[in-house]
């Protein structure tokens, strides 16, 4: 039997990474050889990353409107597509797919430029540049909480919801159980794969601001920029407070199951993984994101009752004590936002996703596949 290969691309972060992990490992489960086309970054989180093969492909951002570094952009893109257009005839893959950011722009590319069938899978509610780019080349969109952004090629976008790796699958299965009055309580804090200045300059403030009674319950996770972690740190060994706090946790998935609360960013990743696991969240959007993905993404989870959104511009220190004050002293709350971000979870987005890639491959027809595969 000849080998099914699919070509996965993604870029070198963990919000593009992880939901290509997901899916790989399902293919791999199916029989499938897995490579990964990705960029220089990746190596921090392609560690498990189960590719037969990992590929660095040239690409690069267009943001500058700078005429030479936007010529320099086009031209490491241009070297990029030449890369994957000698991979896809080494590999001679049965289908490609792709996951968001500029890296995957030249592999999926050249994949339509040759007829192999291809997918991209878009995390956020709102479509990346990459993404859309490519959307009317290939053969199917889905979507991890895309809607009406969608609409333009409606025709062949499947909502699947986000893949999550087995590591949060195995976290999912086990319950909340609130802090009560009196016990531990378990705070985690992280900002996304690049780590929150944000947090580490506005939490431990709002910890110490909080009454000795609950600063004393309080066991703190958190995630942050490697320069910061010594001041992170000190701080709260001044408030007598344990406190682990690193600029990556690689065990992330059991560290949200084993929370009481989450203080977190709300790229696409952290919200489905939270989603999945059932944890309650105070979720605080990246204000800079150029399409405000971010927001749109915690809206999802908050709508349900699983979350609460606010903005880093309207949230003071003394706002934010105020705020995990009164969730910490509120058993009954957080255990309802657990359960509302826990409906929330899709955790049939893998299967539903390797699907569509295997119709896909066998190159059926988009109406059939999505009559079977809509939820």
């Amino acid at each position: 039997m000849a080998r099914k290969i699919a070509l996965l691309a993604a870029g070198g972060t963990g919000g593009h990474l992880f939901p290509a992990e997901a899916l790989a490992h399902e293919l791999k489960a199916r029989g499938w050889e897995i490579h990964l086309a990705t960029d220089d970054r990746a190596g921090r989180y392609a560690g498990n990353f189960p590719a037969s093969a990992i590929h660095p492909i040239a690409s690069a951002t267009i943001g500058s409107r700078n005429p030479l570094k936007l010529a320099a952009s086009f031209w490491t893109i241009w070297r990029g597509f030449r890369q994957s257009s000698d991979l896809i005839r080494r590999i001679n893959p049965a289908v490609a797919i792709g996951f968001g950011g500029y890296p995957t722009l030249p592999p999926l590319y050249a994949a339509t430029r040759r007829g192999v069938p291809s997918l991209v899978h878009e995390q956020n509610a709102v479509m990346g540049r990459a993404n859309k780019a490519l959307a009317s080349r290939v053969t199917a969109i889905a979507g991890g909480f895309l809607g009406e952004q969608a609409s333009t090629y409606a025709d062949k976008t499947i909502v699947t919801g986000n893949p999550v790796r087995p590591a949060v699958l195995d976290a999912a299965r086990g319950g909340y159980r609130p802090s009560g009055a009196g016990e531990p309580f378990r705070l985690l804090v992280f900002g996304g794969s690049q780590g929150a200045q944000f947090f580490s300059d506005a939490v431990p403030p709002a910890i110490a601001a909080l009454p000795e009674p609950l600063r004393k319950r309080l066991s703190i996770v958190q995630q942050a920029r490697a320069e910061g972690v010594g001041r992170v740190m000190a701080a709260y060994a001044e408030l007598g407070i344990e406190a682990h706090v690193l600029p990556f946790f690689p065990d992330m998935a059991a560290r949200i199951a084993e929370a009481h609360l989450v203080i977190a960013r709300s790229g696409a990743s952290t919200v489905s993984e939270i989603a999945a696991i059932g944890r309650p969240a105070l979720l605080v959007p990246y204000p800079y994101a150029l399409d405000h993905d971010q927001a749109a993404n915690a809206a999802t989870l908050a709508q349900l009752g699983g979350a609460e959104v606010h903005a880093q511009t309207a949230l003071s220190v003394e706002g934010l004590s105020a705020l995990i004050g009164s969730l910490m002293t509120d058993p009954d709350r957080l255990n309802a936002m657990a359960a509302a971000a826990k409906t929330a979870g899709k955790p049939d987005a893998v299967r539903l996703l390797a699907d569509l890639t295997e119709a896909i491959a066998a190159r059926r027809p988009i109406d059939k596949i999505k009559e079977e595969l809509q939820p």
